[in-house]
């Protein structure tokens, strides 16, 4: 991928994600990326992994406070929605939104502070090693890296409850 075009940025990541259209098909034509961008815009497109439903609801239920941090862009309010999922968070803090992208600390502590924990008392879960586990190890918050020290959906469940 393009060093210049890490995170999706502001507004609809329209810039970012024609990088990754293009490196990932070879096509460069507008219209082609416009259809793929239109598409995915929809969460029929997405599907949660194994589990994912069932674990944020009963992490819920048992009190558990969660937020998405996300270096997304406007997009994901509306695909958290469509996958029936965006009212089991209690925050949902996207960069795009909020000036700031993983790994900078400013993320992490607004998430926080809409959930009202401290650091020390949250995990974050994430895949990135340098935007997720070193920005949150940054303030305090304990991280665990997706198919490294996590696998599952199940497995975040038993580890918090």
């Amino acid at each position: 991928m393009a060093e210049d075009a890490q995170v999706p940025g502001n507004g609809d990541g329209r810039p970012f994600w024609r990088i990754v259209v293009a490196e990932a098909t070879g096509c460069t034509d507008n219209y082609y990326f416009e259809e793929v961008h239109q598409y995915y815009t929809h969460g029929n497109a997405w599907c949660l992994p194994v589990g994912g439903d069932t674990t944020l609801c009963e992490l819920k239920d048992a009190g558990v406070k969660l937020a998405v941090v996300s270096n997304f862009d406007t997009r994901l309010r509306k695909l958290l929605k469509d996958l029936n999922v965006s009212d089991m968070f209690d925050a949902i803090v996207v960069s795009s939104e909020v000036g700031f992208e993983k790994p900078a600390p400013d993320i992490f502590k607004i998430a926080l502070n809409k959930i009202g924990v401290e650091a020390s008392n949250a995990v974050h879960v994430g895949d990135d090693e340098t935007a997720d586990k070193a920005g949150a190890n940054a303030i305090g918050l304990e991280c665990w890296l997706w198919d490294e020290d996590v696998k599952t959906f199940y497995e975040i469940r038993d580890r918090i409850l």
